[in-house]
């Protein structure tokens, strides 16, 4: 923090700001002390659990948990449906089924036209 120089077009970041740091009640300090060792007991907890050879089962990791559970399935107080996100879906979801399903069609088409026709050799195969 002492080293840092400022740029000539920005101002200082807030996170850099020496009263965030050095002017803080001895509440807040004592707020910021319990979530460190909070924080650290936590992780010294896991430590001793993923390093411990006698481990039986498995470890439960509460922050993946938390994690995977607010990207799968706790989408939707966080999803906002725009017209961004409807064309999307539409693009993902329907398109490719209407797009296979002509690539498929025209296919078979053809081969049945040259199969009538007498123009298509059907190849010899032993299995499919």
């Amino acid at each position: 923090m002492a080293d840092y120089k400022e740029a000539p077009l920005a101002t200082r970041p807030s996170t850099l700001d020496p009263k965030e740091y050095y002017h803080l009640s001895p509440a807040q300090r004592r707020a910021a002390e319990e979530r460190l060792a909070i924080r650290a007991r936590l992780k010294r907890e896991f430590q001793l659990q993923l390093n411990n050879p006698l481990q039986r089962g498995v470890i439960e990791d509460t922050a993946m948990t938390r994690w995977t559970y607010a990207r799968s399935a706790n989408i939707y107080p966080n999803f906002r449906p725009t017209p961004k996100t409807s064309l999307l879906g539409f693009l993902a979801g329907v398109v490719p089924l209407f797009f296979w399903y002509y690539a498929f069609k025209t296919e078979r088409d053809h081969k049945e036209k040259l199969i009538q026709e007498g123009k298509y050799e059907r190849p010899f195969r032993m299995s499919y």
